[in-house]
């Protein structure tokens, strides 16, 4: 039997920023990857609250063939993590290009669900195969459609590029904003 896709999939949400329902996009990812023909090839592990540290230690400890990161984003300081009283913490899209450089073993897709993540994921695709971002905000239903529908289109065997369109389509058919903001790099 061939070794699981293991999907890395670390949320982020700071108590002193906005709430966004990450755990909510984590119950209809797994509901929909658990509807596809291809479910048994999916291993999804989920991390609340994350850190630095615990992006760095997931990679390590789970060697991920996708990273999911649900949560919010910067238009030019990156992702937003947490420290260790659940504030916000920023960190770098070349700081993270580079982690992701070091630590890439089974890598092989990136998707940054956050706002204005586009230019993250330009520069993690100097060495991981595939990243997709966001080019501008994104709305929590419209962050959940588009990665439950991506999510949904692996699970029943469709390349990344399908499962992108998928997910875009989706935003279009429910008459979601944003259907331009995802982006496939």
């Amino acid at each position: 039997m061939p070794e699981k896709i293991k999907i890395l999939f670390l949320a982020s949400n700071p108590t002193d920023i906005s709430r966004i329902r990450v755990d909510e996009e984590l119950r209809e990812i797994d509901e929909r990857i658990s509807l596809g023909s291809h479910r048994d090839r999916f291993e999804l592990i989920p991390h609340f609250a994350v850190r630095p540290r615990d992006l760095t230690n997931g990679l390590l400890r789970h060697q991920p063939h996708i990273l999911h990161f649900s949560g919010h984003g910067s238009t030019s300081a990156g992702i937003v993590l947490e420290d260790n009283n659940g504030k916000t913490k920023l960190v770098a899209g070349a700081d993270l290009a580079e982690l992701l450089s070091i630590i890439k073993d089974n890598l092989r897709v990136v998707v940054l669900n956050s706002c204005y993540s586009a230019l993250q994921a330009s520069g993690i695709t100097e060495t991981i195969d595939c990243a997709i971002g966001m080019n501008d905000k994104v709305g929590d239903r419209s962050a959940i459609i588009f990665s439950a529908s991506f999510y949904e289109g692996l699970a029943f065997g469709r390349s990344i590029y399908e499962a992108f369109r998928l997910g875009v389509v989706q935003l279009k058919t429910e008459g979601a904003t944003g259907a331009t903001t995802p982006t496939l790099l």
